[in-house]
């Protein structure tokens, strides 16, 4: 029987899927929803609840007028907030709970997981020692932007996850706090990660692609196809954390117009 209350362990995992987990798939028949509830001892169920309560705090599920959206308990709003003000302490905490949680069931029952999910096992046991802090960071950020965008460059509409490139809109060593902030972040291909890094192309307040007139040749075709052809076209918004506009205003103001 479930306990009444959840634990702050049991929080940190529920937010940590939220965040890694598409908007489309925070149900409980997921196969990684499965194993996660099995581990912090709830059923797929409640796990699938407690998801939808924390969908009710992010403002780009709730202005999309999504029903059937479960109301968040003032732990999971105080945990929300906690994760907003600083990303890496949260993750970081989450990570270690997850990892002693599937250290533990890996020994009691040396299961591989439901069918259907990969089980994390590069990432803890024998292997933690040569995975750093920094590397499991990235591949936090990494997975909570790919799911927010649908693991689709919200420009050019790729698909293939080999391809695709979370994107810091502040670069990384700029801005610690926010390294791990998928509100930082734009899921790109790799050739526009590129551009976007080095401020040949940026995203405006209203969500659109600019290109840098420093660049643009017209006898340049490949430019024109995969750059200048998306100049003033919107970006495909992400499911959930939409891009921050102060972190956009940085990169218009300090990486895009050095080159204008």
């Amino acid at each position: 029987m479930e306990s009444k209350g959840w634990t702050r362990q049991q929080l940190l995992i529920a937010l940590r899927l939220y965040c890694e987990t598409p908007f489309g798939k925070l149900h409980r028949q997921n196969p990684e929803i499965i194993y996660y509830a099995k581990l912090i001892g709830r059923t797929p169920s409640a796990l699938a609840m407690k998801l939808s309560n924390i969908a009710s705090l992010d403002p780009v599920i709730t202005s999309s007028g999504r029903k059937g959206l479960a109301k968040a308990s003032k732990a999971d709003k105080d945990l929300w907030e906690e994760m907003n003000a600083d990303w890496e302490s949260l993750t970081s905490e989450a990570q270690a709970v997850a990892e002693g949680l599937i250290a533990k069931i890996a020994g009691e029952e040396k299961t591989n997981g439901p069918q259907g999910f990969k089980k994390e096992t590069n990432y803890f046991g024998r292997d933690k020692p040569t995975i750093t802090k920094t590397r499991l960071g990235q591949k936090f950020f990494r997975k909570s932007v790919l799911s927010s965008y649908q693991s689709q460059c919200c420009i050019s509409g790729l698909t293939i996850p080999s391809l695709l490139v979370a994107s810091h809109i502040v670069p990384w060593h700029i801005d610690e706090k926010n390294r791990l902030n998928p509100r930082n972040g734009l899921c790109l291909s790799v050739l526009h990660d590129r551009a976007f890094d080095t401020g040949i192309i940026t995203i405006t307040e209203e969500m659109t692609v600019r290109i840098s007139c420093y660049f643009s040749s017209k006898s340049d075709t490949f430019f024109s196809t995969t750059f200048s052809g998306y100049e003033g076209q919107s970006i495909s918004l992400p499911e959930k954390f939409l891009p921050s506009q102060e972190f956009l205003a940085y990169h218009r103001q300090h990486i895009f117009e050095r080159n204008l």
